[in-house]
């Protein structure tokens, strides 16, 4: 670890160089922002010193997965490498410092993948966030009919009453709406957003009362209560299985958990298990067996609602 203590050093020491550049070519003088000379003095102070601006640029690479989590946000080309670069680093130093280069430059490969993987993470809890709503987002538009309303009208009407993600999503199709594009085609919108069976039918109720007419707000009262009910049993199904899975993980996780508490009371543990070719191959297979295990556990105690 000792000899590995001056490249960590160096890492963030380059770290804050790269920081300081960017910091330094994206200051944007007085002139350009079209402020007095003592604003534009005062924002260059605020946000170019040192420790003030690494936070901000972690803060703004970060932001995307919370984005992703709050709003369904697909992060842009340059977000997402701006997100791999800091993971890679993150991975390099903590590998380099416990286990040596070998191991930190292995783990800096797959840093980005964790990276695109919490993304997605963050999108589909948005997603289901958003689906587990829709029975609410059913009796609001149900009201709304029932107090006179057009469907138009109570589409545009239900958006106050909502809350969280989903009041993000009906904001757009409110303003979509606001716009002048025809109700179908907003409701369409909505359901390619998505690509969910649950979104699906809510739209295709929609729709098929312009086509056939009909009550719709007893359709959608229908909807809510099929949906309510599919929803509280899949809780039941993972309250019931919630100590079984966390057996299964943590059994997956007590070997690296196990390995890190052995290089802590023996520093040099891993460089012992890199310096032999038979221990890399067991390692190597204990890891695959290990990665599958969790793979099939998360499979298995996957509950699809639909």
């Amino acid at each position: 670890m000792t000899g590995a203590l001056p490249a960590f050093l160096a890492g963030i020491a380059a770290v804050l160089a790269v920081v300081a550049v960017g910091e330094a070519l994206g200051t944007r003088t007085p002139v350009d922002e079209g402020q007095g000379p003592g604003r534009g003095d005062r924002t260059a102070g605020e946000t170019g010193g040192g420790w003030a601006g690494l936070r901000a640029w972690l803060a703004a690479t970060v932001e995307p997965l919370r984005r992703a989590r709050r709003e369904g946000y697909l992060p842009t080309s340059d977000e997402r490498f701006r997100l791999a670069l800091l993971f890679s680093f993150a991975a390099i130093t903590g590998g380099w410092w416990l286990a040596g280069p070998v191991v930190g430059f292995g783990l800096a490969v797959a840093a980005p993948m964790l990276a695109g993987w919490l993304i997605s993470r963050g999108r589909r809890r948005y997603r289901r966030s958003v689906e587990k709503s829709l029975p609410e987002v059913s009796r609001a538009i149900a009201d709304c009919l029932s107090a006179g309303h057009s469907p138009r009208g109570a589409l545009v009407a239900a958006t106050a009453s909502l809350e969280g993600p989903v009041r993000s999503e009906f904001q757009t199709m409110r303003y979509e709406l606001e716009a002048g594009a025809p109700t179908t085609d907003a409701i369409r919108n909505l359901a390619t957003r998505f690509d969910s069976p649950r979104v699906d039918a809510f739209a295709t109720a929609l729709i098929s009362q312009r086509l056939a007419g009909g009550d719709l707000a007893a359709l959608l009262r229908r909807f809510a209560e099929g949906a309510a009910e599919r929803d509280r049993v899949a809780e039941d199904a993972r309250s019931a299985t919630a100590q079984a899975r966390f057996t299964g993980y943590l059994v997956v996780a007590m070997p690296l958990g196990a390995a890190l508490f052995t290089e802590l009371l023996r520093p040099g543990f891993f460089a012992s298990i890199l310096g032999s070719v038979p221990a890399l191959v067991l390692v190597g297979l204990s890891l695959l067996l290990q990665l599958a295990g969790f793979i099939l556990i998360s499979r298995l105690a996957r509950i699809g609602v639909t």
